[in-house]
């Protein structure tokens, strides 16, 4: 399972760093998720310089994708020559965003009618592109799904683990890195959010 983790200057480092740590929790089941950017470095809108592990053209090929934001986000989103770059198939792909990068996604044509979840600064630009915004840390169609605020990067996490290596799985994994003391309250909390949206293991 290769993972692309949309990376733009400006991002915000919870939106990826949290997805990127928690689904690579599932390396020994082949997973992998990477940092995929439109240039070789970018930097955090708190001034972390990252290097790419891909270039943004890897998510093409990726089982999954996750959109992340970030402070430069909507003028990204009016950078077609950048979006151009990206052609990507949820009838193929799992794909994923959260806050502001949900803007990317409705500007790729990837959420069509379905509602979508996203923070308050962003809510405004969502709308604007026409899209209906719910009051919701998370929300899935199919292959499709958006999380609101950036520590909702642990439910895009759980949701593609549990919707691709199964719930049972997506447990062990989240067991990992849940705070101690907390664990199970925590991993059945998380998984309660996004179970709804999940369809059946694969068997």
């Amino acid at each position: 399972m290769r993972i692309a983790v949309l990376t733009f200057d400006g991002f915000d480092e919870l939106d990826s760093f949290i997805a990127l740590g928690l689904l690579n929790r599932l390396a020994a089941q082949g997973w992998k998720a990477e940092i995929a950017s439109p240039a070789s470095h970018v930097t955090s809108m708190n001034g972390v310089t990252v290097q790419a592990q891909r270039p943004l053209e890897f998510a093409n090929d990726a089982d999954a994708v996750i959109f992340g934001s970030g402070i430069y986000t909507r003028a990204i989103a009016e950078n077609s020559q950048l979006l151009d770059r990206l052609q990507l198939d949820p009838l193929r792909q799992l794909i994923g965003g959260q806050c502001a990068g949900v803007l990317l996604m409705a500007r790729l044509g990837l959420l069509a009618d379905m509602p979508a979840c996203t923070d308050a600064l962003s809510k405004p630009w969502l709308v604007q592109a026409g899209v209906r915004v719910v009051d919701a840390p998370f929300h899935a169609r199919g292959p499709v799904a958006s999380a609101g605020g950036s520590l909702a990067a642990q439910y895009l996490a759980a949701w593609m683990m549990a919707k691709r290596a199964g719930v049972e799985a997506a447990a062990q994994a989240l067991q990992q890195a849940a705070p101690v003391g907390e664990k199970d309250g925590y991993v059945e909390r998380l998984l309660g959010v996004v179970r709804p949206f999940v369809d059946a293991p694969p068997g």
